[in-house]
């Protein structure tokens, strides 16, 4: 394989050594080119020594003999961070709430890489990037993200072999060291109690606006997310045998009531049919004759798409936008004395409890609430099961000191 070595812009060449401090280089053939049949050649410099260029150029040599070879891009890490979005939206069926968390995760890693080429960032500048982000007071699971967004683009680059190597392999998220209080707080959400969800029902019924006592009704007898109810339609009720199906949920992060998109559920195991109560159906068809007289009155002037929760004022049957819903919770909440901070998924959580303590099964609830593996289901579950065992513990004690 032909090619040979240098000082690279050398100007000693009358003397027998070189004193200007040039560094050597080396060119070498490397193949042809397949579209052109010319050869290629590889320049690389940079080396203090030529027993350093000659070494470098023999590893080189042999990975072009394995056919191992590969001409690692030139291309920035923002240039290529840009390419790969659409790549991994296709590739994955990717919902547009989803596309915006990593665009913010990427915006997150471009302070460090931004004009940096992808094969010059090391294992060690990633990992200090991710270090840095906790300095600057980032949650865990924050950094997860960005750490698991950087994974992906590295890891398509290397597929596309535009470098070669992961340096995202051994890079790793430092845990914040966090309180025993702090623990038991992240462990089991909030939500209401059987007695504060009554009160807040009782409220919705007395001092709820449009669609309230409907709304809470359902998120807290059903437990579906907030994005799904909004995104209800009447087809999906079946009024004869008590069903709510779910197969989509809203999206509108602009808030802007005619700009929402009705996208695939949150996982494939949140498309489902819920079981609903007797009551929900009940006021689901009082709802529906208020609607349909609705509709009948503004004919054309109602954008009538079959949505349950839609609109009577003002861009009448456009659905509902989740920020109301969380507003109009709010004033609930307030108006009741409960706690404010508590929020509609809230009451998805309370659903998990009052199932629990119904004694639901675990996987029975992670069914109806379209889940195939929750971390803070979990914590709900757990945590009112325990409460129980410790109630039949002291009943237990109280009926052997009866006995005394």
């Amino acid at each position: 394989m032909k090619g040979h070595f240098y000082r690279r812009g050398c100007t000693c060449k009358k003397r027998k050594k070189c004193i200007c401090g040039s560094k050597w280089a080396f060119t070498i053939d490397i193949g042809l080119d397949p579209i052109t049949g010319k050869r290629k050649q590889k320049v690389k410099s940079g080396f203090s020594t030529k027993q350093e260029a000659e070494e470098y150029a023999a590893s080189l040599i042999h990975e072009v003999n394995q056919g191992i070879y590969l001409e690692e891009t030139d291309k920035t890490f923002s240039d290529f961070a840009i390419e790969w979005l659409p790549i991994y939206s296709d590739s994955k069926d990717v919902k547009p709430g989803t596309i915006r968390v990593r665009l913010h995760e990427i915006g997150k890693l471009l302070p460090y890489f931004a004009k940096l080429k992808l094969k010059d960032i090391t294992r060690k500048m990633y990992q200090d990037a991710l270090n840095d982000l906790q300095d600057q007071g980032y949650s865990d699971s924050t950094r997860e993200g960005i750490n698991r967004t950087g994974r992906m683009i590295f890891r398509k680059a290397l597929e596309l072999e535009l470098i070669k190597k992961d340096l995202t392999e051994f890079a790793y998220v430092k845990k914040d060291k966090k309180t025993i209080e702090q623990l038991e707080e992240e462990e089991v959400p909030k939500y209401l109690e059987k007695e504060e969800l009554a009160l807040f029902l009782e409220t919705a019924k007395a001092n709820g606006l449009e669609h309230d006592y409907l709304v809470f009704l359902i998120l807290a007898y059903t437990g579906i997310r907030v994005g799904e109810l909004v995104a209800l339609k009447w087809k999906d009720i079946d009024f004869k045998n008590h069903t709510i199906s779910i197969t989509k949920t809203y999206y509108n992060p602009n808030n802007n009531a005619l700009e929402y998109q009705l996208v695939t559920p949150k996982t494939r195991k949140s498309r489902r049919k819920i079981i609903a109560d007797e009551e929900v159906i009940n006021v689901l068809k009082e709802h529906k004759k208020v609607q349909d007289e609705v509709i009948k009155r503004l004919g054309d002037a109602y954008h009538n798409k079959d949505f349950i929760f839609a609109k009577m004022e003002r861009q009448f049957g456009y659905p509902i936008v989740i920020k109301n819903v969380r507003d109009r919770m709010k004033r609930l909440l307030a108006i009741a004395g409960l706690n404010e901070d508590l929020t509609p998924h809230s009451l998805r959580h309370t659903h998990t409890s009052l199932l629990a303590e119904a004694r639901v099964s675990l996987e029975q609830i992670m069914d109806r609430l379209g889940h195939t593996d929750d971390q803070i289901t979990k914590n709900v579950y757990l945590h009112v099961t325990q409460e129980m065992k410790k109630e039949a513990s002291q009943k237990f004690a109280e009926l052997m000191r009866s006995l005394r």
